[in-house]
């Protein structure tokens, strides 16, 4: 049995093959040459595992892997080199730390979603990056009005219809270059706008609502988009061994230092799904906003309990938490969302104690 490790970067990957007795020849490098690199695949033996660190570009590698019959794993980077336990760092001693690991069974894998998945993902990672670039142009258009003291109270949502017409009003109270930026601005917020209708029509055009997602739909705070999000980046909740796991792995778990009798907690690791952890804490957000219509539910007392000594941020993060936990229970007994059985007596010890010793979150 062959097995290859392929340390793999933006321009080149190094392979290093290995079988139960050890490392074959010296570790090969192949430039990422589409036909070099199909050429090198067709060399290696039919149905060859081969472990790849997680890159920004390895779609295509993971592609092309498959096509020619080979088994892809995916590597996760940080926990693999804690595994190797190497000194020095160089591409041929990464490319075979990797082929050992896989040898040994030791490599930590990462789940690799099918082609299909990968390509509708994109969909509303994009719809994420367009709310972000329409959040930074109606923070700075507020900014620049609260550079100026001009408040307008008369309306809660200033880029609504009748909120724009109240600013358009007010646009001459500004000097003439940054009135004129003012202008810039709300354009680019228009056409991001349309931008943003666009992509989540192709959304609903493509992504069929399956049962999984019409079920996440049940959540306090998650409409169809956030639904289809959850679902697609999530995938396959077998792959998760529990409400926690999936939790850390949404980034809304905070990291934990104990020692000595005293508990520190940070915030949640980078190496996250950051397009989930948006996910959740977009529902979050909502469930912040619609606090007072919402006072007999769960998620309601939790952000407003949280709120009123930690904070805003805290508070939200604490409902992305629950909201993350809860996906996993509603996914995996194919239930829809319940409000848990504690949230007419909880009380503050609830936010501390571990997630599998919490009431309610087994949905």
């Amino acid at each position: 049995m062959i097995y290859a490790g392929c340390d793999a970067h933006k321009h080149y990957s190094v392979f290093a093959l290995a079988n139960e007795k050890g490392p074959i020849g010296r570790p090969i490098r192949v430039e990422h040459d589409r036909a070099l690199f199909r050429r090198f695949l067709a060399d290696l033996p039919a149905g060859t595992p081969i472990a790849v660190e997680t890159i920004g570009s390895w779609y295509w590698m993971i592609d092309a892997m498959e096509e020619a019959g080979h088994n892809p794993i995916l590597a996760h980077a940080r926990k693999a080199k804690l595994m190797m336990g190497q000194i020095n760092k160089t591409d041929k001693l990464d490319a075979g730390g990797l082929a050992q690991l896989l040898r040994n069974g030791t490599l930590p894998g990462v789940w690799i979603p099918p082609q299909e998945l990968r390509d509708q993902r994109e969909l509303p990672r994009m719809r994420m990056t367009l709310v972000q670039i329409r959040t930074k142009l109606k923070n700075r258009v507020q900014a620049t009005l609260s550079k100026y003291a001009i408040a307008i109270d008369e309306v809660s949502d200033l880029f609504g219809k009748k909120g724009r017409t109240l600013l358009t009003q007010r646009l001459s109270e500004l000097p003439s270059q940054t009135r004129f930026s003012v202008e810039t601005e709300l354009t680019l917020l228009d056409q991001v706008n349309e931008q943003i209708e666009k992509v989540e029509e192709q959304i609903r055009a493509v992504v069929a609502e399956t049962p999984a997602i019409q079920l996440l739909m049940t959540m306090p705070g998650v409409g169809s988009i956030l639904g289809i999000v959850i679902a697609l980046e999530i995938g396959d909740i077998k792959r998760f061994a529990g409400a926690d796991r999936l939790a850390s792995y949404a980034g809304t778990v905070p990291r934990i230092a104990s020692s000595g009798g005293k508990t520190r907690y940070g915030r949640a690791r980078s190496d996250v799904n950051q397009y989930l952890k948006w996910a959740f804490s977009e529902a979050a957000n909502v469930v912040g906003a619609n606090r007072e219509r919402w006072t007999n539910r769960h998620v309601a007392k939790l952000y407003s309990r949280i709120r009123e000594r930690k904070g805003h941020g805290k508070a939200v993060g604490a409902v992305a938490r629950h909201l993350a936990e809860a996906a996993f229970w509603i996914l995996k007994k194919n239930e829809p969302y319940r409000e848990p059985h504690s949230s007419l007596t909880s009380s503050t010890r609830e936010e501390t104690r571990p997630p599998h010793e919490k009431e309610g979150l087994d949905h």
